[in-house]
């Protein structure tokens, strides 16, 4: 089962200059416990945003530059080699970014996204849930607390 997990704002957006708009500590919470033991797959961009491998993941970087390397990580120069490299994996994350999003869509089985509820400028966005293809299988709301500032929903689609 093959996952993208992304946290989206109301108006699809992702980020705005190579990094992460607002702060959601619940949605780090939850990225974290549930990517934990898994490949985690994303583009150099990302990567390169969070700086380093997360802790208890393999770290799996796409990118069309033949000679990048990452210490601790596999690189790789498309979304099949990177999918064939976690095939071992029951549970493989693709974390990001906007094109590997785009990219990869048509190959997963499940979305685990965070949306906030709030629209914020963006450069970088999530495609759209084309809901003929994705069916809602649970969703959980929050409210605004003293340590996430915003209102969100944890969602989790299943490809129909």
């Amino acid at each position: 089962m093959t996952t993208i997990i992304a946290a989206i704002a109301e108006n699809n957006a992702l980020g705005k200059d190579n990094d992460l708009i607002w702060h959601l500590p619940a949605d780090l919470i939850r990225f974290r416990k549930t990517t934990t033991g898994h490949h985690i797959i994303m583009g150099r961009n990302t990567y390169e945003s969070i700086g380093k491998p997360l802790p208890n993941r393999t770290t799996v970087i796409i990118t069309r530059n033949k000679d990048y390397q990452a210490e601790g990580c596999i690189v790789v120069n498309s979304i099949s080699e990177a999918l064939e490299i976690a095939k071992s994996d029951k549970s493989p994350f693709i974390i990001g970014g906007a094109q590997i999003y785009k990219e990869a869509i048509q190959f997963v089985d499940q979305l685990d996204i965070t949306e906030v509820h709030h629209e914020f400028e963006a450069d970088v966005f999530f495609p759209i849930i084309d809901k003929t293809i994705w069916e809602e299988t649970k969703r959980e709301t929050f409210k605004p607390d003293e340590k996430n500032k915003y209102s969100y929903s944890f969602v989790s689609y299943r490809r129909k």
